[in-house]
């Protein structure tokens, strides 16, 4: 019995003991959680999410010259979102990211898939070093010739090489392609140069809505080089050839061909040209309907690939020469180098918004003589 109790009363400092060196360890502090962090959940609630949240735009500082300023600070920029002003963080520059999207689908033969490859190696050209790369073109679908890459001889080869013509331009389907393409950069490096004349082919995947939208979600600045008027102006040069009933062709300029085919028994600017028929169909009528068609198809295309443009922060080129077409490119060049990246933390956060939600951007200059171009508004990333 003593034994026992004299165990009993030996336990007692042991115990006692063990409690005093545990209030003596110094306690592990832990580091702060980081976002996105949890608020304490009180009852009947559920807890709140807490993203550290910024909107990257892309934006066109210009003199009062037209030429790039490259002394933009914070102070000189005002940011709208959807009416309310929001608070400049930074501006900086980044190397960027470049997609040549080439159309090369040559329904009527009014688009030279030759002359859209010397206008992408100027923007090649023009590119800065150390900008990323990619070149993709279309026709009855879209086809990445090249993937990102620093090396601008890489992309200019396969211009020179792989380029190919195609019948019908889906422009919707390269649209959605390109937007693909973005997924893995970082947001406000995003350029998309797009040579082609906006007209869209049947048979597409997708519609124009839907992958606009889709293109709008990236925020990638839209720089275009339109075929448009170009187009239009070789279907004038064509359609001024007005054929009579009696087969011969007269030419709308006859002084320019005093004497047709060597044959001084016709009159003068005629030629025996006459239109064929197969069955009880003229060919001649049907490829002027045709013509009609497609001219009427480049208006409505041009306030398109307008609207792509301006949403976007970028510019459309509507040049009526090739040499204009030419040197176009390097002005799509230029405009992509004098881009900053500017950023704000919404106020109303990006992880409320409704699936799809898009947000209205408004950028102005707070300085004289200083002209500011961004995007028009913006569709919140559905990972948000």
């Amino acid at each position: 019995m003593r034994h026992i109790l004299f165990s009993i009363v030996l336990m007692v400092p042991l115990l006692s003991g063990g409690n005093s060196y545990a209030q003596d360890k110094p306690q592990l502090k832990l580091a702060p959680s980081p976002t996105p962090k949890i608020e304490p959940k009180t009852e009947g609630q559920e807890p709140v999410k807490v993203f550290t949240e910024e909107v990257r735009l892309q934006v066109v500082a210009l003199d009062q010259f037209g030429h790039y300023d490259p002394t933009l600070e914070v102070d000189d920029v005002l940011v709208l979102e959807d009416g309310a002003a929001q608070q400049v963080r930074s501006i900086r520059r980044l190397p960027v990211n470049v997609l040549l999207l080439l159309d090369t689908g040559n329904q009527l033969g009014l688009k030279s898939t030759n002359v859209t490859r010397d206008v992408a190696l100027r923007v090649v050209s023009g590119v800065h070093e150390g900008n990323r790369i990619a070149v993709m073109q279309f026709a009855e679908k879209p086809e990445l010739l090249q993937g990102w890459t620093t090396d601008k001889s890489a992309a200019n080869k396969v211009l020179k090489t792989k380029l190919i013509s195609g019948k019908n331009s889906r422009l919707a389907d390269a649209i959605a392609a390109a937007a693909d393409q973005f997924k893995d950069t970082p947001a406000g490096t995003r350029h998309i140069v797009l040579i082609t004349d906006g007209v869209e082919g049947p048979g597409g995947r997708t519609t124009l809505a839907k992958s606009l939208k889709q293109l709008n979600t990236i925020q990638a600045s839209v720089h275009i080089i339109s075929y448009t008027a170009l187009a239009r102006s070789a279907l004038q040069g064509r359609n001024s050839a007005i054929k009579g009933g009696d087969g011969i062709q007269r030419d709308g300029n006859p002084a320019s061909n005093p004497v047709a085919n060597g044959d001084p028994t016709l009159p003068p600017g005629t030629t025996r040209t006459p239109s064929f028929r197969i069955g009880s169909i003229d060919t001649d009528l049907a490829m002027r309907r045709r013509r009609k068609e497609y001219e009427r198809a480049t208006r409505a295309s041009e306030n398109l690939l307008k609207d792509i443009a301006e949403e976007s922060g970028g510019q459309v080129f509507l040049p009526d020469s090739t040499d204009d077409l030419l040197s176009e490119a390097e002005e799509v060049a230029r405009d992509i180098a004098s881009q900053y990246i500017v950023t704000y933390r919404p106020t109303r956060a990006l992880a409320l918004a409704k699936p799809g939600e898009y947000r209205k951007v408004e950028v102005a200059s707070r300085r004289v003589g200083l002209y500011l171009r961004s995007r028009r508004g913006y569709v919140v990333p559905n990972n948000q």
